[in-house]
């Protein structure tokens, strides 16, 4: 059967009571789930304000870049913006190009992103040497750079001045911080910063508004600067979704205004890349940059060069933005179909190799037949049928390249750099990081990993779980409460949807399978006041596992579903126990 396969874990039993009268009494018992009970707090949850962003120059460093950056505008200078090649790389590097750009039309601003599979990620000395004989006399990186000791000497070296702003996990010593003229990070030693979880576009966002103040003289600014910076909102909230950041404090009001500017940007590349995934006119919430906007910008980078999207997202008008943003969803296309071929391939050596079972932990695998600019995606994949930590390589001649994602409770990180003298590189935080090694060690990594994962993994951890925000009943399940619901989105990392335990329910008819070939599922489940259908996506087979008149628990996200007119409350399914027997287990 394709559910009962996860562990439910139920948000013990929070006091909504002081939320009764001002919130829905199902919006209540949620919000009481997740820690804001207080009706002050829940208000200010369901309602956040852009005042609630913290002041840039809190942020170590940021003064300096801000005072230099402003200096190479008066002097004419040339400014090189050095980005990453995944959405949140690529965000960044367009709003600092758009403030720059606003300060000074004409100002000498390029960019420069490196080639994934060519190049690796972040800073390398080779394009630094390059950029300077370019005349840069700044290079300002953005989402990279943190560890890039050798190219902040070659760009001392080469008389260009460089500042660092990034996110990523800091060096195991404060010695080994590269030597730049400024580093803004959110989480550098001594650090006063209240919120240490921005991504790249946050950071970047955070230079930008306070180069947007000092440009004005003041610190609100208006007109046409302030029209400038919600649309830099708008790209901050791209690249925080996509790098899946956790949605809670500055990350979440950044998203939440983020996301309403976006049907609404003045970046004409951005329109039409949302003109290219069928977004027009439509509401843009957090899914959408996560399955759509999203991949699209990734795709390119992945199988091609990500100075495309870049120049989609700054530079790009007319035609030529058109022309882009269709090539990427072509791209975006292509990747998917690479995609299915690692992943069938993935799975069968996991399954193969031993590496599925309780006694080996984490997958490790690689394949000449492999691309190394798609294999991160395939990770998450492998995860979600096996979950477990998971890298993935393609191995090119002596060498294997490729990356890694983990579960809760495995820091990969810290695991990789426990393994750091197999490593030729390596980088990223605690649930997504890139690797490279000699083919030479690969057996030997693969067996260090493990067991890194063996030790620090129990069986129990290898059983995906599910959070249950709260209990309710069929009846309460009202189109008005599940609307509601979505008022304490933007939904993510730290803030996912909201689901809820159907109890006091049965099934009440034969359930029907729908869609091509019967893949999903429809389950008729009701009380004595009323019937509603849950959907299963990819349940098609599990019809025969759910007896009509059978005691059901389910576990649901309340969804809305609106065709031709009729609305009606359709929760989809997660997991579900049917017969006598139902009960939570923890």
């Amino acid at each position: 059967m394709r559910g009962m396969t996860h562990r439910w874990i139920l948000s013990g039993s929070p006091d909504a009571a002081p939320l009764a009268g001002a919130f829905d009494p199902l919006v209540a018992r949620v919000l009481a789930a997740r820690g804001h009970s207080c009706p002050e707090e829940a208000g200010a949850w369901c309602a956040p304000k852009l005042t609630e962003l913290h002041d840039p120059t809190l942020l170590p460093g940021l003064e300096t870049a801000a005072d230099r950056l402003l200096t190479a505008l008066e002097r004419r200078e040339t400014i090189a913006i050095y980005g990453d090649y995944d959405v949140d790389g690529i965000s960044a590097s367009a709003i600092l190009f758009h403030v720059l750009r606003a300060i000074d039309p004409d100002a000498g601003v390029i960019t420069y992103v490196p080639h994934r599979l060519d190049e690796g990620y972040g800073l390398n000395a080779e394009a630094i040497q390059s950029l300077a004989q370019l005349g840069a006399g700044v290079i300002v990186s953005v989402d990279c750079g943190i560890t890039a000791r050798e190219p902040a000497a070659r760009a001392r070296a080469a008389g260009v001045d460089l500042i660092i702003t990034d996110h990523h996990n800091l060096p195991a010593r404060e010695d080994e911080l590269p030597d730049a003229l400024a580093l803004v990070h959110p989480r550098l030693p001594d650090s006063e910063y209240p919120f240490g979880e921005l991504c790249g576009a946050g950071v970047a966002f955070k230079l930008a508004w306070r180069l947007a103040t000092r440009s004005c003289g003041s610190e609100r600014v208006g007109g046409e600067m302030r029209e400038v910076l919600l649309d830099l909102l708008a790209l901050a909230a791209l690249g925080t979704i996509a790098d899946i950041v956790p949605l809670e404090g500055e990350n979440r009001v950044l998203t939440r205004f983020g996301l309403k500017r976006l049907p609404f940007t003045r970046i004409e590349g951005l329109n039409r890349l949302i003109e290219a995934s069928g977004l027009s006119g439509e509401r843009i919430e957090s899914d959408h940059v996560g399955f759509m906007l999203g991949p699209r910008l990734n795709a390119i980078g992945r199988l091609g060069h990500a100075k495309d999207a870049v120049d989609l997202l700054t530079s790009a008008t007319g035609d030529h933005a058109r022309s882009i943003a269709e090539g990427l969803s072509k791209v975006n296309d292509e990747r998917k179909q690479t995609e299915r071929r690692i992943i069938e391939a993935a799975e069968a050596m996991a399954v193969e190799r031993g590496m599925t079972g309780d006694d080996r932990r984490a997958i490790v695998l690689a394949s000449e037949d492999w691309h190394a600019g798609v294999v991160g995606i395939c990770c998450s994949r492998l995860i979600g049928r096996f979950h477990r930590p998971t890298i993935l390589l393609a191995r090119t001649g002596d060498r294997c390249h490729g990356s890694g994602r983990s579960i809760d409770g495995f820091n990969l990180h810290a695991a990789l750099n426990s393994t750091s003298h197999l490593l030729e590189t390596f980088g990223g935080h605690d649930m997504a990081a890139g690797l490279a090694l000699h083919a030479n060690n690969l057996d030997r990594f693969v067996e260090e990993f493990t067991g890194q994962a063996n030790e620090r993994l129990g069986a129990d951890d290898l059983v995906p779980s599910v959070r249950v925000d709260c209990d309710a009943s069929v009846q309460e399940l009202q189109p008005e409460s599940v609307r509601r619901l979505d008022e304490l989105g933007p939904f993510g990392r730290a803030n996912p949807k909201p689901l809820v335990r159907i109890v006091g329910a049965r099934v009440t008819r034969a359930p029907a399978p729908f869609g091509a070939r019967g893949a999903h599922l429809g389950v008729y489940v009701g009380d004595s006041t009323r019937e509603i259908r849950l959907v299963g996506w990819r349940w098609g087979d599990s019809g025969a596992s759910i007896p009509t008149g059978a005691p059901l628990e389910a576990v649901v996200e309340p969804k809305i579903n609106s065709w031709n007119g009729r609305v009606s409350v359709e929760p989809v399914l997660v997991d579900l126990r049917v017969g006598e027997t139902a009960a939570l287990r923890g």
